[in-house]
């Protein structure tokens, strides 16, 4: 079992969501404790944190040492035919 330690960045982030997915990610965020048998959670190469958990439209970026560390939450906006 892995401790899930949250940033100060990430925790302010998290704080700014609405409260329906808030709660949404704090719960896939503690399945994170089982690591590495988690589901949703791709290694990401050449990207500045190593790991990626997908919650709905939100992307939780996080390392593993000693614990897992939740560094920053950003959402991806819908794509359509007038992103590219």
């Amino acid at each position: 079992m892995y401790e899930v330690l949250w940033e100060k960045k990430a925790f302010k982030q998290l704080l700014a969501i609405e409260h329906a997915q808030r709660k949404t990610i704090t719960h896939a965020a503690a399945g994170l404790k089982s690591w590495p048998a988690c589901i949703g959670v791709k290694r990401l190469v050449g990207h500045q944190y190593a790991y990626r958990l997908m919650v709905g439209r939100y992307r939780v970026f996080f390392d593993v040492d000693s614990a897992v560390r939740i560094i920053r939450i950003e959402e991806v906006k819908k794509r359509d035919e007038h992103t590219y």
